[in-house]
């Protein structure tokens, strides 16, 4: 049997219905109509309610959230390089006009031990060579003079005497061989102006020298070099085949010729006399 109550269902036990009970209807009472009886509708069975309804699902675990990103720093752009500047072009050196000399160096800082035998364009190849050379300038004590060309020889070892006790005497040490530089020749002699290699300290003032001598620097570029290796009175013979090499090249040179003397003068007649000879092309 099923119970309604507040329009809400009660699922109960399902009870098999009565046996219907056959009677006689009962007469109607005198006078009146006789009256239909509503016949008992027919009992439908209730529709089975399930006895659990399905449980929730276990809710899923949220993805890990990504690993932060970190910010990289920004890298500077690259800087551009500035123009480059175009470097001025030194002008090559120039011997002065004969009889002038040369205006002093500026003092270097000398590095290492002066060599007081090192010359202007470093060792030399075969003697049979004519070398085309680099001159490099040096700091030099510069002592005028003149001569015969019986006194030449002469002359020119007291120069260079001179020029050794005035570089003691300040204290200069001697920083490469002597030379000497022609700037005037005449049949009855010559005119020349000795010069002697030395090394000058940095930042002090210019040294006091004797009377006559001066702080010049040796002539500087290129250069042919000549080799002489005989006794000094033999000398004409060289300057004879540097004329005659001159000539066969046709190259025109300065007027100035310079002698770097290897060996000591001591001896006019020694044969193993070596002097470098030095011409520079115009």
């Amino acid at each position: 049997m099923t119970s309604l109550s507040s329009g809400t269902v009660f699922a109960q036990t399902r009870v098999a219905p009565p046996t219907a009970v056959e009677s006689a209807p009962l007469a109607p009472p005198p006078g009146a109509s006789p009256v239909q009886m509503p016949s008992v509708p027919a009992q439908t069975p209730p529709v089975p309610v399930p006895d659990s309804q399905p449980g929730p699902q276990p809710a899923q675990p949220a993805p890990p959230p990504p690993n932060p990103v970190v910010p990289q720093p920004m890298q500077p752009a690259p800087t551009l390089p500035g123009p480059v500047e175009p470097q001025p072009v030194q002008p090559p050196p120039t011997l002065p006009p004969p009889g002038q000399s040369l205006p002093a160096p500026p003092a270097q800082q000398q590095t290492g031990v002066p060599d007081p035998n090192a010359t202007l364009a470093g060792k030399r190849g075969d003697s049979s060579d004519i070398e085309e050379v680099m001159l490099a300038a040096k700091s030099v004590l510069l002592l005028p003079g003149q001569a015969s060309w019986d006194q030449g020889f002469q002359r020119l070892s007291e120069s260079f005497n001179a020029l050794r006790a005035e570089a003691q005497k300040a204290g200069l040490p001697v920083a490469g061989r002597p030379l000497s530089l022609f700037v005037e020749t005449t049949d009855d002699g010559f005119r020349f102006e000795a010069m002697l290699p030395v090394a000058l300290p940095a930042g002090s003032p210019p040294p006091a020298l004797g009377p006559g001598v001066k702080l010049s620097a040796s002539p500087a570029g290129r250069a042919l070099r000549f080799l002489h290796v005989a006794p000094y009175d033999d000398i004409d013979s060289t300057y004879e085949t540097i004329t005659a090499y001159l000539e066969a090249k046709s190259i025109a040179v300065k007027d100035a010729f310079l002698e770097e003397y290897v060996s000591d003068l001591k001896d006019p007649g020694d044969p193993n006399l070596e002097i470098n000879v030095y011409v520079q092309p115009k």
